[in-house]
């Protein structure tokens, strides 16, 4: 049985975030064009379907790191901050963003909520990673 864990993280995010695009459940936000990704960033993502990347992403990350809030979300997609003269410091990442694709992947059934942790993988969300990354596997092997 191939699981998120047997393969390369960025093959994987890829190949859903394709899969991802055909569920009716997660769209682009109006604003997503026009938003930075976190403080420490200077302008906004370049890439067409970065939402979906992300999406995928945050996926992936409530599957390997268990139950996940957007705080913690927000510190995974974090960086540094250019602060001029002064020494660079840990900055948080967007948690409108997090939020907003943790909503999306809940309503299209592949997060569920946990009382106090946040949100956890469903049941279909875990077996949609599991094929996906068993395509990946297979497309690595062949």
């Amino acid at each position: 049985m191939v699981t998120v864990y047997d393969v390369p993280p960025e093959k994987l995010i890829m190949k859903a975030a394709e899969k991802l695009k055909q569920v009716d459940a997660i769209a682009v936000p109006e604003w997503a064009e026009f938003v930075k990704t976190g403080r420490h960033t200077e302008n906004a993502p370049v890439q067409e379907d970065w939402w979906f990347i992300r999406a995928a992403s945050v996926m992936r990350k409530v599957y390997t790191k268990g139950p996940m809030g957007t705080s913690r979300l927000a510190a995974e997609y974090g960086g540094f901050a250019d602060r001029g003269s002064k020494p660079n410091r840990a900055i948080k990442g967007s948690r409108a963003i997090a939020r907003r694709c943790l909503i999306q992947l809940e309503n299209a059934g592949f997060l569920l909520k946990d009382k106090k942790n946040g949100r956890m993988i469903s049941p279909k969300g875990q077996s949609f990673l599991d094929n996906v990354a068993k395509e990946v596997y297979d497309e690595m092997n062949n």
